[in-house]
């Protein structure tokens, strides 16, 4: 783990300050390492190289004069492309967006660069951040570094692809439905998503070039191959946007706790509405084994919300938000679909067309609900520091670009439905902070992730219990032939 390119963005970062490496010759290794490797997963797709390699050099150069720009100072890093960045093309995967060069950066990318980062590259996504896949007709697949012939995850999977890789410094996702944690999963890389509102959305598509507000449940956060990298981002990147911060300040809590020892953890591996593949919970069961081995103290049977009212609700608010940019035609669809339901009927396809057909009065009450789940939450934080549960229900799978109505899940040899969200709604629907971290990896070699999920703008305890669990668990390993 000596080689350059995988060294974490705080090793990085260090090296940058002590001029034991130069942001030129930094960004230039990256370069080098796009032009030989990028064409095997295509996880980098579109680069910006000589505005890069002049903002290097100034940053060099002020090194040189005394000066830092911030945390980040002459980093290079990439974008995933979901976030505006100044002078790039910003698609979001959609073909009637391939012309789009935004003249100003979203809220965070600003912020990566206000820190120093030198930003060369967007990554990929699917379209519209929408499928845990990471293809789109603009810039085509993206593959996983562990096997090219499956996904890298969605929709931050070049972003998780790219770490993987050894091809980036750090990198910026955005989350849903899990769009940072399951990349992260399937690549063996660090992500946090963080608590609601910490770091500002402006900027992100979805929604449409200009919008303003923030909308529902979506996040920014941070992604590396460390968990430090996850608490540098977090420092660079949360406070409020610039209307709040005439009043408000961002002060998030310390860790609840720096040992294994001192950790009180729920763990819950498994649920009928959550199917979870044996080959990710055994995994998963080894690390908790491990973490309970180390100290701490270990809850297996300890369950936060009443899984059923927390996905219900999850199911519908999302679908609510993601319903917003569709045709009229196809929410009509939806809420004659919606009107004819059973009561009883409670699938996630079913609880998908109520939240498509949500009218704002009914989104008022089910606010109420989550909200409501939100307190107990909070109330069983004040026994356990995190909860320990999977993020998705398998290993990386292999490509599957048919329709989506058509596509399913292989979990336990049986074919589930394809939108597995239960695990990622946990976090989203509550509004809390969540990271993933390596866990270990499948008899085959694929990598797997645990999710930590942390008290309400408590973000930098799950990013501190990822740092703990690299001790017992191992950390980001390359994968081969990179």
């Amino acid at each position: 783990m000596s080689e350059l390119h995988f060294r974490s963005a705080t090793e990085l970062t260090r090296a940058l300050r002590h001029k034991e490496v130069s942001s030129v010759e930094l960004l230039d290794h990256y370069l080098a390492r796009v032009a030989k490797l990028n064409r095997r997963i295509n996880a980098i797709v579109h680069l910006d190289a000589e505005r890069a390699r002049e903002r290097a050099r100034a940053a060099d150069a002020a090194l040189a004069r005394g000066e830092s720009w911030g945390a980040l100072h002459g980093l290079p890093i990439t974008i995933k492309d979901s976030f505006e960045v100044a002078g790039m093309p910003c698609t979001s995967g959609a073909p009637e967006l391939a012309k789009h060069v935004p003249g100003a950066s979203a809220d965070a990318a600003q912020r990566l660069v206000d820190a120093g980062a030198v930003v060369f590259g967007k990554t990929n996504l699917p379209l519209y951040a929408g499928d845990f896949q990471s293809y789109n007709a603009v810039y085509g697949t993206t593959n996983n570094p562990w096997d090219v012939t499956r996904i890298p995850g969605g929709s931050s999977g070049g972003s998780a692809a790219a770490l993987a890789a050894g091809l980036t410094g750090f990198e910026l996702g955005s989350d849903i439905g899990g769009s940072i944690r399951n990349p992260a999963h399937y690549c063996g890389v660090y992500g946090l998503k963080t608590s609601h509102g910490v770091v500002p959305i402006r900027g992100h598509i979805p929604g449409p070039p200009g919008t303003l507000a923030e909308g529902d449940l979506g996040v920014a956060g941070p992604m590396g191959r460390s968990a430090a990298d996850l608490a540098l981002g977090l420092d660079v990147l949360g406070g409020p946007d610039a209307s709040d911060a005439t009043a408000w300040r961002l002060a998030l809590p310390p860790p609840r706790a720096l040992r294994l020892g001192d950790l009180r953890v729920g763990v819950w591996l498994e649920d009928a509405r959550g199917p979870v593949d044996a080959e990710v919970r055994d995994v998963l069961q080894n690390a908790v084994d491990a973490i309970a081995k180390a100290g701490a103290r270990v809850d297996e049977k300890a369950r936060p919300v009443d899984s059923g009212e927390q996905h219900r609700s999850y199911i519908q608010l999302l679908n609510g938000v993601m319903g917003a940019g569709f045709p009229k035609e196809v929410i009509a669809a939806a809420e004659a679909a919606a009107a004819n339901l059973p009561a009883s009927e409670d699938s996630t396809a079913a609880n998908s067309l109520r939240g498509l057909a949500l009218r704002h009065r009914e989104w008022l009450g089910l606010n109420e609900r989550r909200t409501r789940l939100r307190a107990q939450w909070t109330s069983w934080f004040r026994d356990y520091d995190a909860l320990l549960c999977p993020i998705m229900p398998t290993a990386a799978f292999p490509h599957d670009q048919r329709e989506m109505s058509t596509r399913s899940m292989r979990i336990n040899g049986k074919d589930e439905p394809y939108f597995q969200l239960f695990w990622a709604g946990l976090a989203v629907n509550a509004y809390l902070p969540a990271a993933v971290a390596p866990a270990g990896r499948t008899p085959s070699g694929l990598p797997v992730g645990i999710q930590i999920v942390g008290p309400y703008l408590e973000d930098r305890t799950p990013a501190a219990i990822a740092a703990q669990l690299t001790d017992v668990l191992g950390g980001f390993t390359p994968p081969p032939g990179f």
